[in-house]
């Protein structure tokens, strides 16, 4: 989730090569976050966005993945790009943001608030959307307390937005050296792997 000044956004559209489905037929799935998203230190074929579209091609899903990953994005940051994203309607939304404001000790009522507020710009955009929050934890470097606060809000805005949720989205990976990149946030290849394979079963339940 490491912080860049860059203002460039590079969305990176995954659908998969040779398919026999038309692409404005295939339905959308964003992945809204940060450079965990966006596959920092990796091409963009080996962050977890573009396995979940390997996986959804490989079942002949006519899914079409939308990587809108920004590295050291907040969810300030976040709820101010996302009308943009949003031109694309979206029929699957993972909002993975707010670790970066965790790192950086920022008011978790704000963050909670930015949160809700994203969920609520994609349903007014489209009623019908699946909407997932990606869990996220942080080291205790800010206290017990605000850790505690912080692995706590991602169910509870989940909760109060009728939304479903992926409880940590780095399970089994962070606090792993040997699936992150040495800056010990990042996953590494096979690291991203992992993360692919806990979102996977969390979303296809929601898929068909």
């Amino acid at each position: 989730m490491k912080f860049t000044s860059s203002l460039i956004l590079s969305i990176t559209v995954l659908s998969g090569v040779g398919s026999s489905v038309n692409q404005d037929d295939k339905k959308k799935i964003i992945f809204f976050g940060d450079s965990i998203t966006a596959g920092y230190g990796l091409s963009s074929e080996q962050a977890f966005p573009a396995l979940i579209q390997q996986k959804l091609d490989s079942n002949q899903m006519a899914y079409e993945v939308i990587n809108a990953g920004l590295s050291g994005e907040t969810s300030a940051g976040g709820l101010g790009r996302i009308d943009w994203i949003l031109k694309t309607k979206p029929d699957v939304f993972i909002l993975e943001l707010g670790g970066n404001d965790g790192l950086r000790g920022l008011s978790l009522d704000e963050t909670e608030k930015n949160l809700k507020a994203m969920v609520g710009k994609v349903r007014a955009k489209n009623p019908d959307a699946v909407v997932i929050l990606a869990g996220m934890q942080i080291p205790p470097n800010l206290g017990q307390d605000y850790t505690n606060r912080f692995k706590n809000l991602f169910a509870k805005v989940a909760k109060e937005t009728d939304s479903e949720l992926i409880p940590f989205l780095l399970d089994k990976v962070g606090g792993y050296p040997e699936l992150n990149l040495p800056d010990g946030i990042h996953p590494n290849v096979r690291g991203h792997q992992i993360v692919a394979e806990t979102v996977w079963n969390d979303i296809k339940k929601y898929l068909n």
